[in-house]
């Protein structure tokens, strides 16, 4: 355990009692490597990460074939070669569940849509193994694709399962995503079978995706079979020909599991698809079952009995990391909706009312829940809450510590920060590192991580680019397509051949906390100075005047000036009023420095974002100097598409365009 920091928003607890602390015990024994604290554990695991790896493998009890005892055969990077003689299935490691009993609830649904539904470990197996026998019937064997279109509901998570169980790979897209956006993924992959539902409700709102269905239906050729679930009207009828769910999973089966290669194909993750076609990234059965299970195992200290929800859609990476959470033998919680209907409260009566033990949420959700007076700690008693997980966006030191303040005490407010390149964070917390405002507590086990700079120099409390040193098992399996791994090279080692660029700006401190500052191809360069988007939105998010900010730097040329602008939208409560406006951009210098004052204000109503939340930086910059929108994003997976127009609108491709000279900016109004 680390001293205690009297600076810290959290200490951890005093009893030596959680499973890291246990781990790095049984390691110093077995292997006779000295780990008395975190930092030190950290970095033997990533020094040697076959010894970190081969330990943690021991540590799980896994059903596998083979022999795990060569756990790293190639270091190289790309082209890791981990377990090469161990074969394994990633659903039945998952569904091992330990220490549950076959009547312990190991899922709970809610959703806007329907009633709540839960399983329990049996019914959870049973059902799977219908669905596999389901796959079975309609013709899908090891290597096909099986696609869902579908929200984050049970039915989902046993389709997953059980394509993952006989070696289908699984994909699955929201239903709030455009027809576009899912034939830009699934085309890539040409599914076999569909999973499809009718519709949903959003908060009060119905949404019927029929016609989105069959759209999609008509651009997937390779669509052998449609399995359709009538989730939003259950008398809806699907399309010719299609099975329904009950008739899919209507037939009793008894569990099976087809034992794979560790680096077997298990999912596709698609990149949000902001700067081009989005990016088919395949992960295995292996490395996602170690690495899931060393998060939630070491670093959430999840395990039998525990009870975790994370919101997310199907969509986002976050989704696959809570299904993985059932391997530790913890309960998982699936919410369909929208997560602050009828009021930002409604997610903490949730976890208050379901007992959480872990609930993962957004800046953008805390955010909310405080400019709208929601007060955590006295929605409930949250009796069983001891961590709060936030990810999607860098979390400002102003909104961490609300959060921490307005919590019980013993929860750990921690910020994560991955990706769904290596679907997991290679930052986060621990249950011996304490917490501090603004800050990524520590590196995760097994993640080499650094701040570089542009000579491959290690930085420490400086601005650096976060770069991988050493193999990680999460790290793809390629990309879908991509026989020649031309695509896969060029997207993390291109810039630093046999070490991975991430793509995000970050400081590590001496004390080994981090910061992520934001992508680093929408790093803002002001006058030789490189400043990370997180330093703005730190003070945009703090003004409730404010109802959503971006900002970007368009660099000078073809006759245009170097400019910096931001983009602002109405706060929920009305529009934006000019004088708050100035006096926000006022605030930015005042609190910053007269470098992050703005040449160029725009004000719009809505501001598009990904539909996991995330900022559009990267494509708005390209809008705004004068790129088709089109090929910046892709519509169908953002919010609030109709105003990427209105941002075309404003693209800035003539030095007449410009601010003009003076102590303030140009606005722009919508």
């Amino acid at each position: 355990m680390q001293p205690p920091n009297p600076q810290a928003l959290w200490q951890p607890a005093s009893d030596g009692g959680s499973q890291l602390e246990a781990f790095a015990t049984t390691t110093a024994a077995r292997r006779g490597v000295p780990v008395p604290d975190y930092p030190q554990l950290w970095k033997w695991s990533v020094s040697d990460p076959a010894g970190f790896w081969g330990a943690w493998w021991q540590e799980l009890a896994i059903p596998y074939d083979g022999d795990p005892r060569t756990v790293l055969a190639s270091t190289a990077m790309p082209g890791a070669a981990w377990f090469p003689d161990v074969r394994l299935n990633y659903a039945e490691a998952v569904l091992a569940m330990p220490g549950r009993a076959d009547a312990d609830v190991v899922v709970r649904a809610t959703s806007q849509t329907r009633p709540d539904v839960e399983l329990t470990a049996a019914e959870l197996r049973d059902a799977v193994a219908r669905a596999r026998a389901g796959l079975l019937r309609a013709g899908v064997g090891t290597g096909d694709r099986v696609a869902a279109y579908a929200p984050n509901i049970p039915e989902t998570l046993v389709l997953m399962l059980a394509a993952a169980s006989l070696g289908a790979v699984f994909s699955s897209c929201p239903p709030e995503f455009g027809p576009s956006s899912v034939l830009d993924r699934w085309r890539q992959l040409e599914p076999t079978l569909l999973l499809a539902v009718d519709g949903y409700r959003y908060g009060a709102k119905p949404v019927s995706r029929e016609a989105a269905v069959a759209e999609v239906l008509a651009g997937l050729p390779s669509i052998r079979s449609v399995v359709w679930l009538p989730y939003l009207d259950p008398d809806a009828e699907g399309p010719d020909g299609a099975i329904p769910w009950s008739s899919f999973v209507g037939e009793p089966a008894a569990p099976a599991f087809t034992r794979l290669p560790f680096d077997a194909p298990l999912v596709v993750l698609f990149s949000s698809g902001t700067t081009g076609l989005p990016k088919a990234i395949v992960h295995g059965h292996g490395g996602i079952v170690v690495e899931h299970l060393k998060a939630h195992r070491l670093h959430l200290d999840l395990g039998a009995g525990d009870r975790f929800l994370w919101f997310t859609t199907t969509g986002w990476m976050m989704w696959n990391f809570l299904a993985s959470a059932l391997g530790a033998g913890t309960t998982i919680g699936l919410v369909d909706g929208d997560p602050a209907y009828p009021g930002p409260a409604a997610l903490w009566e949730l976890a208050d009312r379901w007992q959480l033990t872990a609930l993962g949420l957004s800046p953008a959700f805390l955010a909310q829940c405080r400019d709208a007076g929601v007060v955590p700690g006295e929605v409930g008693a949250l009796d069983g809450l001891r961590l709060v997980g936030v990810t999607g966006a860098p979390l400002s030191a102003e909104l961490h510590t609300w959060a921490a303040r307005n919590v019980p005490d013993r929860v750990q407010v921690v910020p994560i920060s991955g990706g769904t390149d290596v679907c997991t964070a290679f930052l986060g917390g621990a249950p011996t590192v304490p917490v501090r405002a603004g800050e990524i507590p520590c590196a995760w086990l097994g993640c080499a991580v650094a701040a570089w700079d542009d000579d491959g120099n290690s930085l420490t409390d400086e601005v650096g680019e976060l770069v991988v040193t050493a193999p990680m098992p999460s790290m793809p399996v390629g990309f879908w397509g991509d026989a020649g791994g031309d695509r896969y090279r060029s997207a993390y080692f291109a810039e630093r051949p046999g070490v991975w660029t991430h793509g995000d700006l970050v400081t590590t401190t001496a004390a080994g906390g981090w910061v992520v500052h934001g992508r680093s191809d929408a790093t803002l360069n002001r006058h030789g100075v490189r400043i990370g988007t997180a330093e703005f939105y730190a003070v945009l998010d703090e003004e409730s005047a404010v109802g959503d900010s971006l900002v970007v730097h368009l660099e000078a040329g073809a006759g245009r000036a170097d400019a910096l602008v931001l983009l602002v939208a109405d706060p929920p409560s009305g529009r934006l009023a000019d004088d708050d406006l100035g006096r926000v951009v006022d605030e930015l210098a005042r609190r910053l420095s007269p470098r992050h004052r703005p040449d160029r204000v725009i004000h719009l109503a809505h501001l598009p974002r990904t539909l996991s939340g995330k900022r559009l930086e990267v494509p708005v910059k390209r809008i705004l100097g004068g790129a088709d929108p089109d090929l910046c994003l892709d519509r169908g997976s953002v919010t609030h598409p109709d105003a990427v127009d209105e941002i075309a609108r404003h693209a800035i491709t003539d030095a007449r365009e410009q601010a003009p000279s003076g102590p303030g900016p140009k606005r722009v109004p919508s």
